[in-house]
């Protein structure tokens, strides 16, 4: 008598089989994705997600590593109360240096640095709702034309909801060629995470951000008490809106951030939800961002198993980072060049 076939997640043949598919041009299903999720770490299925996520990769995006750094221009004392962040309205996290609009020679300061670093574009981010016509989009704008003058980086940005189409338009034309804007998690799990905006606010922007004709970065975060259903939910938003670059977060629970009791993801369950991604959104750059260090610890270099394909170095917004140097060494190891440069924006 026959025996049943094995669940997907059990049978390394099957998912191989889902990566060639892929590689041919064929979408993972939703209900694929989500049985890819339950993946036994260290097992024979395991191995077949790494090996058909590192396949995807060299299929759509190559083996070029691309590196991309934040620089914080206003730090601290944000409106908004998103439950994971340290800057947030309701935060009694203060472990951070808080600053008014970075004055234009720090701002030039940091981005030579991100260039020394390896770093071709550096997003400017800001902590608050966002931009509204008037005097705050004029101070903007005018920060990016005097950074895109430096010359030594792309200064892209990630300024929050934008009130406008006119803003959007205003801060293309400033010279930002990337907006970073994430979803941050699955529609049906935001209202737990935020309530200061909305989800729909988010997607509002988004759509100012391509009429402008500026690229998109748009990501999320990992960890932050959605299910794996939700999970699957979210790559599937992010697919729809098909950004150019995804940064992909792992929650750092912060003391004194209402996410504060959460412990961090365990390391296997992170490496098989990146493999994953790269299954969901094959042809997008992928970027490994903040929390890695925390989640991953000294397995972090492994994220370039995963189909990974762009790395934050430097330091985030409110903690710091891993050695750029670093990165070069762990990507070799999976048969990645380190980079001429970045060819989008990082996000918070």
């Amino acid at each position: 008598m026959a025996q049943p076939p094995l669940p997907l997640h059990q049978d390394p043949a099957a998912i191989a089989a889902l990566a060639d598919r892929v590689c041919d041009g064929t979408a993972a299903t939703p209900a694929e994705l989500r049985a890819l999720l339950d993946v036994q770490p260290g097992s024979a299925a395991a191995d077949a997600l790494f090996a058909g996520a590192q396949r995807i990769r060299s299929r759509f995006v190559g083996m070029k590593l691309k590196a991309c750094s934040v620089i914080n221009v206003k730090a601290g004392n944000c409106s908004e109360n998103c439950s994971y962040c340290a800057q947030a309205s309701d935060s009694e996290a203060d472990n951070y240096r808080k600053s008014k609009w970075l004055p234009a020679e720090d701002i030039q300061r940091a981005a030579e640095t991100s260039a020394e670093n390896g770093a071709q574009a550096v997003s400017l981010v800001a902590a608050w709702w966002g931009v509204k016509e008037g005097t705050q989009l004029d101070m903007v704008t005018a920060s990016i034309r005097q950074f895109s003058q430096n010359g030594k980086v792309r200064p892209d940005v990630n300024l929050g909801i934008l009130e406008s189409q006119k803003c959007a338009d205003e801060i293309a034309k400033a010279g930002a060629k990337v907006y970073g804007h994430n979803l941050e998690t699955a529609s049906s799990h935001f209202g737990s995470i935020c309530s200061t905006h909305s989800w729909d606010e988010r997607m509002k922007t988004i759509q100012y951000i391509k009429k402008a004709g500026m690229g998109l970065c748009s990501g999320g975060i990992f960890g932050m008490g959605e299910t794996r259903d939700q999970r699957v939910e979210f790559l599937q938003q992010v697919a729809f809106i098909a950004p150019d670059m995804v940064p992909l977060n792992f929650l750092n629970p912060l003391q004194g951030t209402k996410l504060a009791h959460l412990k961090p993801m365990d390391a296997d369950e992170a490496l098989t939800t990146l493999a994953v991604c790269r299954y969901a959104l094959p042809d997008r750059n992928l970027m490994v961002a903040g929390g890695k260090e925390v989640v991953l610890g000294d397995r972090v270099g492994e994220v370039f198993k995963t189909g990974i394909n762009c790395v934050m170095v430097g330091n985030y917004l409110t903690s710091a980072g891993t050695d750029p140097a670093f990165w070069s060494t762990a990507a070799a190891q999976y048969g990645l060049e380190m980079p001429t440069g970045c060819t989008t924006v990082a996000s918070c």
